[in-house]
């Protein structure tokens, strides 16, 4: 006979799994929200709360709190309740005036709300208008970029990419090919003063241009370790003697996917006429717009934040050497990208913000 209290039954509703979901999965909410909507999930699946605690790594006492909290008053009792203090002084009213205006109204002079232009505007404090805006996670100042692919063979060549880096074919070898173009080496009109105790590096806001060049890379998706290749300029022609350098590269007995974009020199009749002579290289374009796709872009970033951003160079050449040496340092101790999203999450998530984009009413 099992011991201890039978577990209060605990069923969801389709709105109630929806915004639990939501409280666990959003970045925004807090932290000790999020779990409890995790307890709450879990428990909705037949778990007994020993197996929530030790699969969520909380107490047990934790899991049947907010078990009980929730079959007695369902989403409002995974709320923080009212804590004791000095009454509010702003109401709801007020709070929720000022969350319209500052999602649905412009000022005058600006395109969006400060926190200081929408207290004049309400007549209230700065400090008020930022508390609230904290508290709804609102930030006028900030804005980030989208850009959705087009690609009519979007899904496919999603699957057939991401097939290949979560399941690669055997004896074969997945390079992630592309150019990093005209890199600037830059020079200060100033000598750079050195970082000291208390002040940073300081430099001159303004340069002198001594030339570019253009990196070649292909990323080994299993190993981590890159390729890389260097020419003045970025034609066709550049990207078959970097093709051939790969083809030596690569031992001959392993076939080779190349991921690529669909930039130009990628598809001339010269470069189609070379892959048609190499059999055992097979092409994968990315979809139009989703360089995110292509794990060799991550790759640039590094080497773009590490030596490029902040390096003064006073030719292309020593520029060359100093990407020459990062390549060399960094292929000592290759780390590969772990790639996590199979297709179906990433086509997914992608559905789900098409979804909330076309619902928008701006």
């Amino acid at each position: 006979m099992g011991r201890g209290r039978p577990l209060p039954e605990l069923t969801l509703t389709a709105e109630e799994s929806n915004r639990l979901v939501e409280w666990a999965r959003r970045h925004k909410t807090s932290q000790a929200l999020a779990v409890r909507a995790r307890i709450v999930l879990s428990c909705a699946q037949g778990m007994p709360n020993l197996e929530v605690a030790s699969h969520l790594r909380v107490s047990k006492q934790m899991v049947g709190k907010w078990r009980q909290r929730f079959v007695e008053r369902r989403l409002d009792g995974l709320l923080d309740e009212p804590r004791p203090g000095a009454p509010r002084r702003i109401g709801d009213d007020v709070m929720e005036a000022i969350i319209a205006k500052t999602l649905q109204e412009k000022p005058a002079d600006a395109t969006h709300w400060s926190t200081r232009s929408l207290a004049r505007s309400m007549k209230l404090s700065q400090a008020s208008v930022s508390r609230i805006w904290r508290a709804f996670g609102l930030q006028p100042h900030r804005q980030e970029t989208f850009k959705l692919s087009t690609d009519a063979l979007f899904v496919d060549k999603v699957r057939d990419i991401v097939g290949l880096y979560l399941a690669p074919p055997m004896k074969a070898v997945v390079l992630c090919v592309d150019e990093k173009s005209q890199i600037q080496a830059l020079d200060r009109t100033q000598p750079i003063l050195p970082m000291t105790p208390g002040l940073p590096e300081r430099r001159t806001h303004d340069y002198m241009r001594h030339g570019t060049t253009t990196l070649f890379a292909a990323l080994d998706v299993a190993t981590g370790k890159v390729i890389g290749q260097l020419h003045r300029r970025h034609r066709a022609t550049e990207f078959l003697k970097f093709l051939a350098t790969l083809d030596q590269s690569v031992p001959a007995d392993a076939d080779v996917h190349v991921v690529m974009d669909n930039y130009g020199t990628h598809k001339t009749p010269a470069v189609k006429r070379w892959f048609a002579r190499h059999p055992r290289f097979h092409p994968h374009f990315t979809p139009t717009s989703a360089s995110w796709i292509n794990q060799v872009e991550r790759w640039f970033a590094e080497i773009t934040r590490k030596q490029i951003r902040r390096g003064t160079h006073r030719s292309t050449r020593q520029l060359e050497q100093a990407i020459r040496d990062y390549l060399a340092t960094y292929n000592m101790n290759p780390r590969p990208f772990a790639w996590t999203k199979t297709a179906d999450q990433i086509l997914d998530s992608i559905k789900r913000f098409c979804l909330r984009i076309s619902d928008s009413r701006h």
